[in-house]
């Protein structure tokens, strides 16, 4: 049976470990240290290493651990991710004979130019692209890159658990509910979130449904989330493009408090 777990790392960032109880994989290892200690207390050995993209709280513990367990590294082969030895794009195939898996490779470019997404046995690992209610900041690609990315991970079925790398939700939901503030699920979905946290637990994964309902970067046909992203930005959007209400949504969310 496989089993998904984080692993905390830095402020707020997940790590996330796939394993069987005797094998593991891990994606997008920023730090080398949490994951030796979970492999260690849970007599795990480490069988593969996932990145999506090259930003160092991602990548910075591959080498380390690639050193210590000499497994494959599989990265996006349009970035310079250190000590890949297998670099993937779309439509590649992942295999993990160790877990029985395998799992495809999305190209999602936006955050960063060369970002990939691994998805398979009903999971979406989609590092900095999509968040809980949110969505990745702009380093390298455009708007419409990244609307167009995001519409590629939202025609996965709806059950898809989505797997992001940070824990953003609070404040994606603060800033999703000044878009939507009608959206009665996006509320509910703040005081879930609110209880988690708490409790001292991850809010994610979700699923890609739950995104669908509360997350205004894929409800950009909103005419509450359209009306109001015109009058904070003061601008007149014109009917049907998505595209534009997401590049107007996403500038609001950069100044956002």
């Amino acid at each position: 049976m496989l089993t998904v777990v984080p692993i905390p790392a830095f402020n707020d960032n997940y790590i996330w470990m796939l394993h069987n109880r005797r094998h593991a994989a891990v994606i997008d290892p920023g730090d080398a240290g949490p994951v030796l200690d979970t492999l260690a207390q849970n007599a795990l050995t480490l069988a593969a290493i996932l990145c999506t993209h090259h930003h160092g709280d991602h990548v910075a513990g591959v080498c380390k651990l690639a050193q210590v367990y000499n497994v494959p590294v599989y990265g996006p082969r349009h970035e310079d991710v250190p000590c890949v030895s297998h670099p993937v794009g779309e439509s590649d195939t992942v295999e993990i004979p160790e877990l029985g898996i395998r799992l495809g490779v999305l190209d999602i470019p936006g955050h960063t130019l060369g970002h990939v997404a691994y998805t398979g046995t009903g999971n979406l690992f989609c590092g900095d692209t999509l968040f809980g209610c949110g969505c990745g900041r702009l380093f390298e690609g455009t708007a419409a890159q990244l609307f167009d990315s995001l519409q590629r991970l939202v025609s996965l079925p709806d059950e898809t658990k989505v797997y992001c790398a940070h824990e953003y939700t609070e404040a994606n939901i603060r800033f999703a509910l000044a878009c939507e503030p009608g959206n009665g699920q996006l509320h509910k979905r703040g005081d879930e979130s609110r209880a988690l946290r708490a409790a001292g637990l991850p809010t994610v994964p979700s699923t890609l449904a739950l995104e669908k309902a509360t997350n205004p970067f894929l409800r950009c046909t909103s005419p509450e989330i359209i009306r109001n992203v015109e009058l904070q930005q003061a601008i007149h959007l014109p009917p049907g493009n998505g595209a534009a209400v997401f590049a107007a949504l996403r500038e609001w969310r950069n100044n956002f408090g």
